[in-house]
């Protein structure tokens, strides 16, 4: 991936992605679609980021499953209280997988 198109890829580019609940945490699964996109991955999207971009302030966790590939973020409170306890349309956070595909990429190195 050369430098002038880095700053414009976003996760969508790279990926797909799966979501899931636990209570009012949200699971997402980023699944790389080649080596290349993992090792980009890997280092563009950080918990840090992924936090700004759910807007959270609890710590958001990411497991490296390399040999998967995979990425799984843990990403706390977004579900405002789960399934049960959600009064909008998305108390699973599928539609949060879809929010996590448009997040830009910034170069860290």
């Amino acid at each position: 991936m050369n430098d002038r198109t880095f700053d414009q890829v976003t996760v969508d580019d790279l990926a797909d992605v799966r979501a899931g609940d636990k209570g009012d945490t949200l699971i997402l699964a980023v699944l790389p679609r080649d080596a290349e996109a993992y090792a980009v991955l890997e280092s563009a999207l950080t918990p840090e980021a992924v936090a700004h971009h759910f807007a959270v302030t609890e710590p958001v966790v990411r497991t490296d499953l390399p040999h998967l590939p995979a990425l799984v973020f843990r990403v706390p409170t977004v579900l405002a209280g789960g399934v049960t306890g959600y009064s909008g349309l998305d108390g699973h956070g599928k539609t949060l997988g879809y929010h996590l595909l448009m997040l830009r990429l910034e170069r860290t190195r």
